[in-house]
């Protein structure tokens, strides 16, 4: 073509990255769909394929002002390549400690998604390609993934955790101020005509996670300043926990007032406040917007890169891209492989009632009904509970025995590891209360029993000790933070791919130290009986 600009066309390279890229997000969406449907605090994230799709159209065809040289474009394509890379060997092992559904694996997979999308921009933000360009706009749309992804349990508990004390907390100053009567116990507020709870569903994470979101969102699509675009994410997160703030008020005037707010009224300020702060935030961003020259955001200003005499050849950021995206197939291929369902093991299960004890002279014995509730959690029929209480001088007296098992090649250590009292207990009331030493040496009956886990706990002020122990193929192994991900790591490189030895996880608990539990004849007889699971 004489005269005019050669016709924009992509390298053969660049339309199979395309494929891939759009192959490897649709699997992402399919894998994290289900956490969308059953986690309201995640249900923004049904928007995340449109609003990338949006921000990714809205820069389509930059002029010269939004690509990069060849050689920055490779570099930082392989960059970002190498940590998605990394990022998603650590999901992979994750998920052969814990579980493709894990909530750490789906967190740590949409931020290597969301690295190999950065790397994948700056690659099409290559002169030679120039299909988008290397700008916030078009980088916010790979940005957005990890913030439609479960956060990982640690985090989401202590943040909840703190989020719910400072709701709580701010609402009681506030009705100090406007003399109303009120008693708080932790996250309970208690008034005249009802009981409030600040409970994790209205702790305001999802306002937070969905307002951040909406934040990336709109500082791409509808602001052009830098500074406009950190301000609108900056001011996101504290809009959030205001509006959350005003909602749990009102919801609490509600109760004083003699109003049931069970339902219509709590899902009612809910959504009312999630589309106000949205409102807000659009707002805002338009505001911040006015007088910035128009085509600022996708950076069109000079003419397309004209087709130079090197096109033939692959461009070298094309190139790298493609070697990261095999890389990553392979990954994703070997890690899937790697956990695949076991074949079904023909050794029978052990007959876990049978070694509890069923009666204790001077005791009420209880076997723990609904246990079964839990089999889906733990991936495991085999459960036993046996309840044991009486009333002494000192007070009533509690001991729980607890057994749980799994086959050869049934669950990983790690996701046995993953439901230790340390991860179910809070969410069930229980506080978790500073011990001496977690890791303990006990005796029974003159004997010397394993190394045990030791936590204590507390609910209401009633205590709880709690000893256990994980037997892995016969023998008692030590047991890490279910919230540490260098445990988790640790977990996967020790046992990881190894799932043919049976698992057994054993539970003492109850309201009085090991010094007096132990020296109850049922105690003993069920130590006794565990030997043969491992605790030996």
């Amino acid at each position: 073509m004489t005269g005019s600009e050669a016709p924009h066309r992509l390298p053969t390279a660049a339309k199979v990255n395309l494929a891939a890229l759009a192959i490897l997000a649709a699997a992402l969406v399919v894998h994290l769909w289900p956490e969308w449907s059953h986690d309201a605090d995640l249900s923004h994230g049904f928007l995340a394929p449109v609003a990338c799709g949006l921000l990714v159209y809205l820069c389509l065809h930059p002029g010269a002002r939004g690509t990069l040289p060849g050689r920055a474009a490779a570099i930082l394509t392989g960059s970002f390549g190498a940590a998605a890379l990394a990022g998603l060997w650590t999901a992979g092992l994750f998920a052969v400690t814990l579980d493709w559904t894990s909530p750490l694996v789906d967190f740590t997979l949409a931020c290597s998604f969301a690295l190999l999308g950065f790397g994948a921009i700056a690659a099409f933000a290559d002169r030679r390609v120039a299909l988008v360009p290397f700008s916030w706009a078009c980088l916010a749309a790979a940005a957005l993934w990890p913030l439609c992804s479960p956060i990982p349990p640690g985090t989401y508990s202590r943040l909840t955790s703190a989020l719910q004390l400072w709701v709580s907390g701010s609402v009681m100053r506030t009705l100090g101020l406007l003399g109303v009567a009120a008693h708080r116990e932790g996250n309970i507020i208690e008034l005249a005509r009802g009981t409030v709870g600040i409970e994790e569903a209205c702790s305001g994470v999802r306002s937070l996670i969905s307002c951040v979101f909406a934040g990336v969102l709109f500082s791409a699509a509808l602001t052009r300043k830098p500074w406009a675009r950190v301000l609108i994410i900056a001011v996101s997160a504290p809009l959030a926990l205001a509006m959350n703030f005003v909602r749990s008020l009102t919801l609490t005037l509600l109760v004083n007032g003699g109003v049931h707010i069970e339902g219509a009224w709590h899902d009612a300020t809910g959504y009312s406040v999630l589309a106000v702060t949205a409102a807000i935030l659009v707002w805002l961003a338009v505001a911040l917007d006015r007088g910035s020259p128009a085509g600022a955001t996708a950076g069109r200003a000079g003419p397309l890169p004209r087709a130079g005499p090197g096109t033939g050849r692959i461009p070298a950021s094309q190139a790298v891209l493609l070697c990261v995206l095999a890389a990553a197939a392979a990954t994703l291929v070997f890690f899937t492989a790697s956990t695949g369902s076991p074949a079904p093991s023909d050794a029978a299960a052990p007959d876990l009632m049978a070694i509890l004890p069923t009666s204790a002279p001077g005791w009420s014995v209880q076997a723990t009904p609904g246990l079964y509730r839990f089999a889906g959690t733990l991936r495991t029929d085999h459960l036993a509970q046996r309840t044991y209480r009486r009333e002494a001088a000192g007070g009533r007296e509690q001991v729980d025995l607890y057994l749980a098992y799994w086959a050869p090649g049934q669950a990983s250590v790690g996701l046995v590891e993953s439901h230790t009292p340390d991860a179910c207990w809070p969410g069930s009331g229980w506080t978790a209360k500073p011990v001496p030493d977690s890791r303990v040496a006990l005796e029974a009956g003159g004997s010397r029993l394993p190394w045990a886990q030791y936590r204590l706990f507390e609910n209401d002020g009633y205590p709880q000790y709690v000893w256990f122990w994980e037997i892995y193929d016969g023998r008692s192994i030590e047991i890490g933070d279910p919230f540490s991900l260098k445990a988790h790591l640790r977990v996967a490189l020790r046992y990881g791919f190894r799932r043919s030895g049976e698992q057994v996880f054993i539970r003492i608990s109850g309201n009085r130290p090991w010094d007096e539990i132990s020296r109850e004849p049922f105690v003993r007889e069920f130590l006794e009986r565990a030997r043969s699971l491992g605790l030996r």
